[in-house]
């Protein structure tokens, strides 16, 4: 059983979308909108493996870095003062 669709608009580069029409005339995908349904679902399954993988590092490390370790890091950077006061 599928689920209902939303319809939806959005703005793509044309030579996107050409390459994208391409693989759909070439059988592959059945249409224009499973193809993108499944490119958004392989970015967001890829978004929650990033994610989960963030929090392992995180967990295993201590946690989030300090107020005084972004400030170390910043100056090994060259990033000396946050963007807004920079200006």
């Amino acid at each position: 059983m599928t689920h209902p669709k939303s319809r939806i608009t959005v703005t793509i580069d044309p030579e996107l979308l050409a390459r994208v029409r391409l693989t759909v005339e070439a059988g592959p995908a059945r249409s224009v909108s499973a193809y993108i349904e499944h490119a958004v679902r392989c970015q967001l399954a890829d978004d929650d493996e990033f994610a989960a993988m963030l929090a392992a590092s995180l967990a295993a490390t201590g946690g989030p870095p300090t107020p005084e370790e972004l400030d170390v890091a910043d100056r090994m950077l060259g990033l000396d003062a946050p963007a807004d006061e920079a200006a």
